[in-house]
């Protein structure tokens, strides 16, 4: 997948493309310094990073914030929703390497997302109407990170591979969910996993 397919595929402006071209170009320039994505993805970076992430912006175009994203990592999909317009994003990462990573790519294109360099565990008191992430844990763990930044009405939105279903049977040992898969459109393996009414069991 090239930029401009990219756009043509998600009806993005020519500024949200070239701020994601920017991006890759960082991507590119640091991941020679620093493991940002697995070496064997590049050459499907639009499809398999910037489309993967950016899948995410359907599911929660009515959904109230802030968005929550653990484990930011190169930023997917933490930033790419943050250049994609949702400007209530916060990302928790912990390798300072990675937000120094994340803090260029925010200034080189213009967005602000708020950047937490610590342990999900060490996070300040929020409160998110959202919560994201992307190949950080399986699901019952995602669960108890997420848990005491939930809102009451707060919506998981996790990006799943091959494995979903044997995640979900552990996670509903101690978690009763209200459990929503959609087809990923990035990966014919992949879903987005939709969790509402979260609730230890």
């Amino acid at each position: 997948m090239t930029p401009s397919e990219l756009q043509q595929r998600l009806s993005l402006t020519d500024a949200q493309r070239r701020a994601l071209e920017a991006y890759a170009e960082l991507l590119q320039k640091w991941q020679a310094r620093i493991n940002l994505v697995a070496p064997a993805t590049l050459p499907d970076l639009w499809s398999r990073h910037f489309l993967d992430s950016a899948q995410l912006l359907s599911h929660m175009k009515d959904l109230p914030g802030p968005v929550l994203d653990f484990g930011s990592g190169a930023g997917f999909p933490g930033l790419v929703l943050s250049i994609l317009g949702r400007d209530d994003v916060t990302m928790v990462e912990s390798d300072r390497r990675k937000v120094a990573f994340l803090q260029e790519v925010a200034r080189m294109t213009g967005v602000k997302p708020t950047l937490e360099a610590c342990r999900i565990e060490s996070l300040r008191p929020i409160r998110a109407g959202i919560i994201t992430a992307r190949a950080l844990a399986p699901v019952h763990k995602l669960l108890r990170y997420a848990a005491p930044y939930a809102d009451e009405k707060a919506v998981f939105l996790f990006l799943k591979g091959e494995q979903v279903d044997a995640e979900l049977t552990t996670a509903q040992n101690t978690w009763k969910m209200a459990v929503t898969k959609a087809p990923s459109i990035s990966d014919s393996r992949g879903v987005v996993l939709r969790l509402e009414e979260v609730s230890r069991a």
